[in-house]
């Protein structure tokens, strides 16, 4: 199945580049671009992608503002892409409102073309591009802008039962699958199974969602070490 892209950047060098090296992987499938946010909102809800490649600086609607819109539609529109943040700098301080807004992830824009290939095939078959260094980074970098903790996410924790709660707990630490695997003494398939079930119980889409939940419902809270 072909993956529908289209690249939204205010730099045209950036959208041609991405473009040709998309456009070349028999898989993928280069459906549109735009200059700016607004621009890129209008293209995806008329062309429908798989992916939505989303700078976020721009002018006229950043990147973050044009996530929110496609990722909480007004009623009538029912197509949500996939959003992949492109970001010049490692950490950039939209990023954990853009995981919050939705976003499946994001990828630095000097990241080597095999990279961004591969973020885009990633994002489209529904996992999240957020590597467990990410996380690391996220949470020393943004969980200290996080809201108090929200007691409705506090409530919808006890659904989970405690090896769910615990699986939950390791992934906002930035543990992989293979490390909460080894440190559950457990095989990787039963913790895809768990974080799968937690994925369902808690109404989240992906690894990137999880990790803001664990942090707005008080689960883990700044200052606690990755295991």
């Amino acid at each position: 199945m072909t993956i529908r892209v289209i690249i939204v950047d205010d730099q045209a060098m950036v959208r041609a580049g991405f473009a040709a090296l998309l456009s070349a992987q028999a898989d993928i499938d280069v459906v549109g671009e735009a200059p700016d946010g607004r621009r890129g909102v209008e293209v995806s809800r008329s062309v429908h992608p798989d992916v939505v490649l989303m700078d976020v600086r721009m002018p006229e609607m950043d990147g973050l503002a044009a996530a929110r819109e496609l990722l909480s539609p007004p009623p009538g529109v029912v197509h949500l892409p996939k959003v992949l943040m492109l970001t010049t700098f490692d950490v950039d301080d939209y990023v954990y409102e853009a995981l919050r807004a939705g976003a499946s992830g994001f990828l630095l824009k000097d990241a080597p073309p095999a990279d961004l290939i591969a973020a885009v095939r990633i994002v489209a078959s529904g996992e999240a591009l957020l590597a467990p260094s990410v996380t690391r980074r996220l949470i020393a970098d943004f969980a200290q802008q996080r809201p108090v903790p929200r007691r409705e996410r506090s409530q919808r924790l006890r659904g989970l039962t405690p090896r769910e709660t615990e699986v939950l707990e390791l992934i906002a630490r930035g543990l992989s699958n293979q490390e909460i695997a080894d440190r559950l003494v457990v095989a990787e398939q039963t913790v895809k199974t768990h974080i799968g079930r937690v994925l369902a119980k808690l109404g989240l889409r992906d690894r990137a969602q999880v990790v803001i939940f664990a942090y707005e419902s008080g689960l883990v809270t700044p200052g606690d070490a990755p295991a």
